[in-house]
């Protein structure tokens, strides 16, 4: 019994000398500069070496991440978002209708406006249609139920205005037809046609046309090359045809 005892008092004893030993190691181990580094690693993750302290090349070497973007990338980028959201210019269509605010029928005058010639004399001779006005008229006659009209001093005013007119495509090209190109004598002829018609706008050179029909027409475009005072708040005014909706 008593050597059984000794036995085991000595593997006790065996057993807390290991112990001892095993911690005395690990104690060292932990304490050593070595150790010290291996668990700042562990804690603090790789990192760039200390520009005071001698290391190899491999640790002053710079680390890129793979994700980085260079600036012509974020400048393509930036061009792109740019040019997406950039605001689309309207078509001459569309800047048509804004202007006319969304009015379905015009009347318009033939002198001055649509025609290079200026007087009924000058129609006794010949008659020009303004090529610059020609896109415009061409658009308005897509959106709106549109008449031509003139003060003419003879039949064959009347048919060199429409041989002009034809031959400058406006009725083939446009929705205009020759029955919605009118003539008459006089200039109260003309007002005239413009209150039977009822329009939601007419478009005169004639100051003193555009002040008669102020009352009685929604809207009015007064087409001068002079600037001139804004007679009534319906009536607006323009260099040209073409100018007012911006065309060029």
């Amino acid at each position: 019994m008593k050597q059984s005892t000794i036995g085991k008092d000595l593997r006790s004893i065996g057993a807390v000398a290991g112990l001892a030993v095993a911690i005395v190691f690990t104690w060292r181990l932990l304490r050593s500069p070595s150790g010290s580094q291996r668990r700042q690693q562990k804690r603090q993750g790789p990192s760039s070496s200390n520009p005071g302290v001698g290391t190899n090349s491999n640790s002053n070497a710079s680390v890129v991440p793979s994700d980085a973007c260079s600036p012509s990338d974020d400048s393509r980028a930036q061009n792109v978002v740019d040019e997406f959201f950039q605001p689309v210019k309207p078509t001459l269509g569309q800047i048509v209708r804004q202007k006319l605010s969304e009015g379905r029928k015009v009347t318009c005058r033939l002198l001055g406006v649509i025609l290079e010639e200026s007087s009924p004399e000058e129609l006794q001779k010949q008659a020009t249609v303004r090529s610059s006005v020609l896109e415009v008229l061409l658009e308005v006659t897509k959106f709106c139920d549109l008449y031509l009209m003139e003060r003419v001093l003879d039949d064959e005013s009347e048919k060199r205005v429409l041989v002009a007119l034809e031959e400058a495509g406006v009725f083939t090209s446009g929705g205009l037809v020759k029955d919605k190109v009118l003539f008459c004598s006089t200039e109260n002829g003309r007002s005239s046609f413009v209150r039977q018609l009822e329009p939601d706008w007419h478009i005169d050179s004639n100051p003193e046309i555009v002040t008669q029909l102020a009352r009685f027409i929604k809207y009015q475009l007064h087409v001068s090359p002079y600037k001139t005072e804004r007679t009534a708040a319906n009536v607006f005014s323009a260099p040209s045809l073409e100018q007012f909706f911006g065309s060029i």
